[in-house]
């Protein structure tokens, strides 16, 4: 089938893509919401905190549960900030390796 064939939709839409290298950079460059490349203007990244870092852990599907329980538990007395990690942190600041039991 020739172009002039083609249903004539199909030959406006091509039209709009007469200049692939346009094209491909249109589709390609990250775009703010403002319509302008990135590139133009961008904000400098800002500095990661280094206060903390996210850490990944596993747990058992009962440790999740306990977790999550303690962290309902603070909230209904009042810890309405109370988290998960807040449970965590408060663990570790309070345990005493004499005390953790040998592995079997």
């Amino acid at each position: 089938m020739s172009d002039q064939e083609l249903d004539p939709e199909v030959g406006r839409i091509r039209d709009m893509f007469a200049d692939e290298d346009t094209v491909v950079e249109e589709f390609f460059t990250p775009r703010r919401r403002t319509g302008k490349p990135l590139t133009e203007g961008a904000q400098p990244a800002k500095e990661k905190p280094t206060h903390y870092k996210v850490v990944s852990v596993s747990l058992y599907t009962e440790d999740q549960d306990r977790l999550a329980g303690l962290v309902a538990e603070l909230k209904r007395r009042g810890y309405s900030r109370a988290n998960k990690s807040l449970v965590i942190r408060e663990a570790l600041r309070q345990i005493d390796l004499d005390l953790v039991p040998p592995q079997r």
